[in-house]
């Protein structure tokens, strides 16, 4: 199979090779079926998946038109996407939002390559939000921390994870998540060529597997990310975004 870089989900640095690609290793399993996974940048990862040349690519969110050429599993995981900010930079009042048009005053640092949702990407093409593209997300809490970003969208167990490996705690204690999800039942998939013949066997396979491994404690203890300090956060006061001071 497949994959990419996004820590702590699918890596190279953990020894199960991440949270999702360990629970599709172990749906695998559960169906007498062996992974090996491949890392390679996102987008060449989708292409090749799609062309044929691997067995199946995980993991992915829905996207309309990424999904042509492949059938789609069930929810592996749900992603929590939040919208990280410096405190700092709201102190004359709380960061709060409501909808994606509250945002944009903000400077918002995004990935080319990632799903977010239909909306925040029928906005960006409009030019209603203020975006600046960067090719990782280490890099937009890079920009976040220097003050050249006012927010990043960012998935909640991805954000604690580059904070705790590759910033100081100097660098990162004045980040915050704001509680209200940026993408609502953000579900991830693992996806299979329709090219390939065995494509809707290993799909009806993958999804026994993984409904056994959802009922086990197993999967709930994958799920269970400790110590995230962005996991706890206090809702402000209800009102629209307020600009920052910069």
């Amino acid at each position: 199979m497949a994959t990419g870089e996004l820590p702590p989900y699918a890596t190279q640095e953990r020894p199960d090779q991440g949270i999702a690609l360990d629970i599709v290793r172990r749906a695998f399993a559960l169906e007498g079926l062996e992974v090996e996974y491949t890392f390679k940048p996102w987008t060449r990862t989708l292409e090749e998946s799609r062309a044929g040349l691997w067995d199946a690519t995980a993991y992915w969110g829905r996207n309309p038109e990424r999904d042509k050429g492949f059938l789609i599993s069930d929810n592996v995981l749900t992603e929590q996407w939040v919208l990280v900010y410096r405190q700092a930079a709201f102190k004359d009042a709380p960061f709060d939002w409501k909808v994606l048009s509250d945002l944009k005053d903000l400077r918002m640092g995004v990935v080319q390559s990632y799903t977010y949702t239909p909306e925040f990407w029928a906005m960006h093409k409009a030019g209603t939000l203020k975006t600046v593209v960067a090719p990782d997300d280490i890099a937009n809490l890079r920009l976040l921390i220097g003050g050249r970003l006012d927010v990043v969208p960012m998935e909640r167990n991805v954000a604690c994870y580059l904070m705790q490996h590759h910033f100081m705690d100097s660098e990162v204690q004045d980040l915050r998540a704001h509680p209200r999800l940026f993408a609502p039942n953000f579900t991830t998939h693992v996806m299979f060529s329709d090219k390939l013949p065995d494509s809707a066997a290993r799909l009806q396979a993958f999804n026994r597997g993984l409904r056994a491994l959802k009922r086990t404690a197993v999967y709930a203890e994958k799920l269970n990310w400790p110590g995230c300090r962005l996991n706890a956060m206090a809702q402000g006061p209800e009102r629209t975004a307020p600009k920052p001071r910069r």
